[in-house]
């Protein structure tokens, strides 16, 4: 592993803290797939698949939502 640079994050402008921000998340998001999956993780995704292929459409519509929402 390289020796890191320092970088006085509080310094930057706020328009390269967000790019910054998105470049460190572009690369996880790259290497997502090498992240282990705990059983309980598993377990919870086995539940929730469960669960769609017995009701694929348990929710409500955007509008009903929002009607919701805005009373």
């Amino acid at each position: 592993m390289k020796p890191r640079k320092e970088m006085d994050i509080k310094s930057l402008p706020i328009k390269e803290k967000i790019q910054l921000v998105g470049d460190i998340w572009d690369s996880i998001a790259q290497d997502a797939g090498q992240l282990p999956v705990t059983k309980s993780q598993r377990d919870e995704i086995d539940q929730r698949l469960e669960r769609y292929e017995v009701d694929p459409l348990p929710g409500s519509s955007w509008s009903v939502v929002r009607k919701r929402i805005e009373r």
